[in-house]
């Protein structure tokens, strides 16, 4: 089988991505016969070498932007790493429908060891690596090729409030924070609480519930959690020259910013 055959044949189960494993063993060419016609489709622009030896599939439909959606390829991917992952962050709040900003890269939570960021022509993927993976609060959602991972608002929520000083700064999702909030179920609240290790962000985020009037029931919830266990002051927004001082709140958390929503 030729490779714009194999091609076509993955295309109508509405399969974007493929290996170079996977190919040779679904052709009778040789390998370095296979991979002449790869660079020649590359070449096309009608395939992407994402990383070594796995391929996107360009389809016409997406063949003016030169990028696939992420949630076509991830899970595949990650199966060939064989690593756990979600997608989260701002493109996960896209996804639960508080996407303000037009992000051009995909953000995606991944298990140790570190994976170093994709960045090709118009694809742009930046990882960030945990090593206190989530027990619970992770979803399955629906895409053309099958399910992918996502994170559930609030983990959005928190995961955006704890790697804050890397994604622009807190004022940048302030807006996508409070919409988030509206979707957060007291379930989800429940189930973080029963893994989530990072004290310090539960604080900034109860700080923000109440800034933002989000359900007062989740409040005393989350409240009650931080109550039962000790915590101390920290600040709105880290900095490694700065501490918290004396607080004036029940969450312990100083504003060392001033609050303006970039949206």
């Amino acid at each position: 089988m030729s490779l714009s055959n194999y091609i076509k044949e993955l295309l109508s189960v509405e399969e974007y991505s493929f290996s170079l494993p996977e190919l040779i063993e679904n052709s009778d060419k040789s390998e370095s016969a296979l991979k002449r016609e790869l660079s020649y489709l590359v070449s096309k622009g009608e395939i992407i070498p994402l990383r070594k030896s796995f391929y996107l599939i360009i389809p016409p439909r997406y063949s003016k932007h030169r990028k696939l959606p992420v949630e076509l390829y991830l899970d595949k991917l990650f199966r060939l790493l064989g690593k756990d992952y979600y997608l989260g962050l701002y493109s996960a709040a896209k996804f639960h429908g508080a996407g303000h900003q037009q992000i051009q890269r995909d953000y995606i939570i991944t298990e140790t060891p570190y994976l170093l960021n994709i960045k090709k022509d118009t694809i742009d993927l930046r990882f960030f690596t945990t090593s206190n993976w989530p027990k619970k609060n992770i979803i399955n959602r629906k895409a053309d090729s099958g399910i992918f991972k996502i994170s559930d608002p609030l983990l959005t929520s928190v995961d955006l409030i704890h790697y804050q000083t890397k994604l622009g700064g807190l004022n940048r999702m302030m807006a996508i924070l409070e919409e988030l909030m509206e979707e957060i179920s007291e379930s989800n609240l429940k189930d973080l609480l029963t893994w989530y290790p990072n004290k310090s962000t539960l604080q900034r985020f109860g700080f923000l519930m109440e800034e933002f009037h989000a359900d007062p029931d989740l409040i005393s919830i989350l409240y009650n959690y931080l109550r039962s266990i000790k915590y101390y002051p920290v600040l709105l927004s880290p900095k490694s020259n700065q501490k918290p001082g004396a607080v004036d709140n029940k969450w312990k958390v100083a504003v060392n910013i001033k609050m303006e929503s970039d949206i």
